[in-house]
């Protein structure tokens, strides 16, 4: 049975900041309608992230751009700071505390992370089994399941309202749960295409690709 992300959505708050009403079209609809109006975007997002197990969920927050297909800057701000790139060819994680990059072919990362989906090209439908997955919490959501074996994920959901994402649950293959509410996102705006270049910081242990 198909667990459904209510409890999550109220935890971020989320009904707080939808308009009751906001949604109309259903959820497949609405992705189609993003993605094909969308080639470039950035905003902010809140980011929690629920263990198996129970404990406390992990909290983190940050801004992001992308612009398609494959070039991204998503970076996390709080607790702690952790820059991802896809440059187009490739993904660059880089954890500023322990001062490591790793790197890996985007191809092999499409799909592991909100980046990487936000920012691939506009057939979803390759990578996934999409489906419309009802109302909740004001929104219309679709549910995105990996068609690869060795996915990273279970299933996705993705929430719209409007026409504009508003939140992201994936579910992982070990249990856990990451929730992603967005705050206001601005699509299509002019961005530096320098911010989707990465550099290893001097000193840098570069580990992978």
């Amino acid at each position: 049975m198909i667990r459904k992300p209510a409890h999550i959505l109220r935890a971020l708050g989320l009904a707080l900041l939808i308009s009751a009403g906001s949604a109309h079209a259903d959820g497949l609809a609405q992705l189609k309608q993003f993605m094909d109006g969308t080639r470039t975007a950035r905003g902010t997002f809140s980011q929690q992230v629920y263990s198996k197990s129970g404990r406390k969920p992990q909290q983190a927050s940050g801004t992001f751009a992308f612009s398609r297909p494959g070039k991204f800057r998503w970076i996390y701000e709080k607790p702690y700071a952790q820059v991802l790139v896809g440059d187009g060819s490739k993904l660059w994680a880089y954890d500023q505390e322990l001062n490591q990059v790793t790197t890996k072919q985007l191809g092999q990362a499409l799909g592991s992370t909100p980046a990487a989906i936000l920012a691939g090209d506009n057939s979803l439908d390759k990578n996934f089994v999409l489906k419309d997955a009802g109302s909740a919490e004001g929104l219309e959501w679709i549910e995105a399941t990996p068609k690869a074996e060795d996915s990273s994920f279970e299933r996705i959901r993705m929430g719209f309202a409007g026409g504009q994402l508003k939140a992201m649950v994936l579910h992982d293959n070990f249990g856990q749960t990451t929730a992603l509410l967005f705050g206001q996102i601005e699509r299509n705006p002019a961005l530096d295409a320098g911010q989707f270049r990465f550099v290893p910081p001097k000193g840098a242990d570069v580990v992978g690709e």
